[in-house]
């Protein structure tokens, strides 16, 4: 086909995936179920177009990883995640060994897979998804540690899961002890890289005056390849350098924040929705029937053996080390929430495309992956809301509700707080003076049923009222604190110990 042919055929895709965005939305459903399917019709089984590469699905499908890696940390907010960070990091590390161990011994005795296949299946199916986590999970009022969990989880744990499955189909793997070493080597270099590249990149951007607005957005994304080009190079874990490195600009004080925020979450669905489509194409459903008894299987060993005892293990030791402790309602919902999307499925392609691992062998592993995904994701996704209800952890009032923008007035050293006041907010009915912000911030502007105003001290906050806070930066964030705070508890949250956090 001509290039125009093909421009055609891929904005309309891409429009189609748009729209498509908004049905899954209202189903609760992930999107990536409706791309993948999108794939599926227009390759071999449906308009005929032919896509068997895995090589190149690979290296695609790992690039769109990071770019979406990447927007999971600019998006992600520090103070949201940060007290949960040190069970992430379990969930991440010995829960990736005790998954990828608890799939792998009851594939090889019961679906007779061989040793190195079966732990295969266990380190790509090891990995929650972040793309399906970051669009499903952000919409649940869960508490902020629990979502804060699986958030960092999911941009954590893709790093050693990724190592796990490039030792599995080297053609000559190490000793366990080897594997060990290299899986910390790799994680040390991209914690290290991805932390040097972003204090250094957010002070360089707030020193150099770009000409156009626009480019500040493209310079923080470059500056997130930059981590992850820059560990690959140095034999360490890109994925967990670009998401640290995306994880602290984000949260870093740089021009225009939003605008890069916005521009990464439009790249990021891009790459998903090229990435899924990719994935589908790459799928052969001639081939799937043989692999849908084995695939659910393995499936059911997932969900109900191998995520549950990964959860337990990790909630043991985070216990043991007082770190944290998770009660037996969090633990049961984590379980749950382990979504798999696209990474098990580009997992899945690294041994097809190796040459050290059997070719019927590693495309049987990706069809059965391909089985999972589709199956397990639609009985777990529009799930989640009711099982979240019924294990008593939704949280109408949590804070995240509380939608804030900010926007940095760089000469004046301050920002422009939006707040969007929803329907369970208790600001409503609030009195401007009673808010008692800071000294140096201010309500400037109330946008009230398409009429905008200015404040008097007298003035009640509504539902639906946009508030326009002018806020010096060195308190914005108590400003965001106390605004939060208030949301929860009213205006005598301080009576009621909540400080906003």
């Amino acid at each position: 086909m001509e290039l125009h042919v093909w421009l055609l055929l891929g904005a309309g895709i891409v429009i189609a995936a748009i729209v498509a965005v908004r049905v899954a939305h209202r189903s609760g459903l992930p999107s990536l179920l409706i791309f993948l399917g999108f794939g599926v019709l227009i390759g071999e089984s449906g308009l005929g177009l032919q896509f068997e590469d895995p090589q190149l699905a690979q290296q695609i499908g790992l690039i769109a990883l990071a770019i979406i890696l990447a927007e999971g940390g600019l998006t992600t907010t520090w103070s949201h995640v940060k007290g949960s960070i040190p069970t992430a990091l379990v969930l991440a590390t010995v829960g990736v060994g005790v998954s990828i161990a608890a799939v792998a011994i009851p594939v090889h005795l019961l679906l007779g897979m061989d040793v190195r296949t079966s732990l295969l299946l266990g380190a790509v199916l090891a990995s929650t998804d972040a793309a399906a986590v970051f669009s499903v999970l952000r919409r649940l009022p869960l508490p902020s540690r629990l979502s804060g969990i699986l958030e960092a989880e999911s941009g954590l744990n893709d790093a050693p899961t990724v190592i796990a499955v490039m030792l599995l189909s080297a053609s000559a793997s190490p000793s366990l002890g080897g594997a060990l070493f290299q899986v910390l080597f790799e994680l040390v270099v991209g914690t290290a890289v991805g932390l040097a590249v972003a204090p250094l990149g957010a002070y360089a951007l707030r020193r150099i005056a770009l000409p156009i607005s626009g480019l500040y957005p493209i310079a923080v994304l470059a500056l997130a390849f930059v981590a992850y080009a820059g560990a690959v190079l140095l034999h360490g874990s890109g994925f967990l350098a670009i998401y640290l490195a995306s994880l602290v600009m984000g949260n870093s004080r740089m021009p225009h924040r939003a605008a890069s925020r916005g521009f990464a979450e439009g790249v990021a669905w891009l790459a998903q929705i090229g990435l899924f489509v990719m994935l589908g194409m790459l799928a052969s459903p001639s081939e799937m029937p043989t692999a849908i008894i084995p695939g659910l299987v393995a499936g059911l060993i997932l969900v109900a053996v191998a995520r549950p005892l990964s959860i337990i293990a990790s909630a043991l030791l985070v216990r043991l080390a007082r770190i944290d402790w998770l009660n037996w309602r969090e633990q049961a919902f984590l379980s749950w929430a382990g979504l798999r999307g696209a990474v098990p499925i580009v997992l899945a392609t690294i041994p097809w495309a190796a040459t050290s691992v059997d070719d019927s062998a590693a495309k049987f592993v990706f069809n059965e992956v391909f089985v999972i995904v589709v199956v397990y994701t639609l009985l777990q996704g529009p799930t989640l809301p009711f099982v979240a209800k019924k294990l008593g952890l939704t949280t109408p009032d949590e804070a995240r509700d509380l939608e804030v923008e900010s926007a940095p007035l760089e000469e004046l050293n301050a920002d422009l707080l939006q707040v969007r006041v929803p329907p369970t907010s208790k600001l409503h009915g609030v009195e401007i003076f009673e808010l008692r912000l800071p000294t140096d911030a201010q309500v400037t502007l109330i946008v009230r049923d398409g009429r905008t105003f200015v404040p008097a001290d007298s003035t009640r906050i509504r539902i639906d009222d946009q508030l326009l806070i002018v806020t010096a930066a060195a308190c914005r964030d108590t400003v965001e604190r106390r605004m939060r705070a208030i949301s929860r508890k009213g205006k005598l949250a301080g009576w009621f110990g909540e400080i906003g956090n």
